[in-house]
């Protein structure tokens, strides 16, 4: 398998830098079996990845990577244009701020800024974590459309993290909507014991939302009764964030449909 994806990334490599190619010229071109740069070609078709020109056996670079390259430039310029705003909100709240991305249906922790104070959350960069029980995913998930979020929820079991988490379809739902009006969400202990997190979406310029950032502490310090306050600054640099990517819709797109009972 992994020779097999060598020989993939040596196919395309050749493609990028040739342009239009048949299977005999690729063969000779890197010493590879005509059988194997045959089905490797027609995999990576299949997959978009590399077209034929018309009804010829000749190849070219597909479409999909187009695709793929603006999804990673998208998440290379966040991390980067993000960085100083993840800093500042760091700098006032003196809590951990994280930022994390929606890949394969689970939000994917990228960057972290993390508070001074000896009792703090960690830095998880790289680590991946579900979408309903916190306060990123759930940022995500309730400005995904309907479709999509069924498609999510229908994907994994609920798993129960601590007593706190909300493995009830229709009441994770409900909670999506309120997300969705209010703007931030709110992990109350859900996907880790004696962690509070408050989070707010980041769209992109199409107003997809993809991305998110948050805010967490210890329970004891994070209380239920700051997390509007924190929100409101949670809000406001994700807003911030989302413009300087390009994004110029209002802060909560409507819930046109969501599932369940649309507002």
């Amino acid at each position: 398998m992994v020779n097999t994806v060598h020989k993939s990334i040596q196919i395309l490599s050749l493609l990028a830098r040739s342009g239009d190619m048949g299977v005999t010229e690729v063969s000779r071109a890197l010493g590879l079996p005509k059988s194997s740069v045959h089905n490797i070609l027609q995999t990576l078709a299949q997959q978009r990845l590399v077209e034929r020109r018309g009804e010829s056996n000749r190849f070219h670079l597909g479409i999909r990577l187009i695709e793929l390259g603006n999804r990673a430039q998208l998440e290379v310029d966040l991390c980067r244009l993000a960085r100083p705003f993840l800093r500042s909100l760091n700098e006032r709240t003196d809590e951990t701020v994280h930022l994390t991305v929606l890949d394969s249906d689970e939000v994917l922790y990228v960057d972290c800024v993390e508070s001074r104070k000896r009792l703090r959350t960690y830095s998880v960069i790289g680590v991946r974590a579900p979408l309903y029980c916190t306060s990123v995913g759930k940022a995500i998930l309730a400005f995904q459309p309907g479709a999509e979020i069924q498609r999510i929820l229908d994907g994994y079991p609920m798993t129960a993290f601590t007593e706190n988490t909300i493995t009830d379809r229709d009441r994770l739902l409900e909670e999506l909507r309120v997300i969705r009006r209010h703007g931030y969400s709110v992990d109350d202990m859900e996907h880790e014991e004696h962690i509070r997190c408050v989070g707010a979406p980041i769209f992109e310029p199409s107003g997809k939302v993809n991305a998110s950032l948050s805010v967490s502490g210890p329970a004891e310090r994070v209380l239920l009764s700051a997390v509007p306050q924190l929100a409101a600054q949670v809000v406001a640099v994700a807003g911030a964030i989302s413009a300087k990517l390009g994004y110029r819709g209002s802060a909560a797109p409507t819930a046109s449909g969501f599932p369940a009972g649309a507002d």
